[in-house]
């Protein structure tokens, strides 16, 4: 699945588009940074809160394939502006981790 049809089957919100057809092929969960940065597997959707400019470092780093924003988490105009020169996509929803997790297994699986 790609970081399009994520975002459209979804109903998630854009706030910067990098690669949207890049693939999705796992989906990771947490906030702390540095954890993150081991642990997320390369190509997955990363649902966080964190929505500042760190976020979008351990995003490239980890090569993860978006950012989702959970529980309209902001975005601060730092991150965005970094984002979209790395091409980062961030997306974002209202929906809590836990719940948007288990769509996004349903729709990989």
């Amino acid at each position: 699945m790609t970081v399009r049809e994520l975002t459209e089957k979804l109903n998630l919100k854009i706030l910067t588009e990098g690669e949207s057809d890049r693939e999705v092929t796992d989906c990771y969960v947490g906030d702390l940074l540095s954890w993150v940065m081991g642990r997320a597997p390369a190509d997955s959707a990363w649902l966080t809160v964190m929505g500042n400019i760190n976020s979008v470092a351990v995003a490239t780093l980890a090569d993860v394939s978006c950012i989702v924003l959970v529980e309209n988490a902001a975005l601060d105009a730092e991150a965005k502006n970094k984002a979209e020169i790395v091409g980062v996509t961030i997306l974002q929803t209202e929906q809590n981790s836990y719940r948007l997790a288990v769509e996004i297994s349903r729709l990989l699986a």
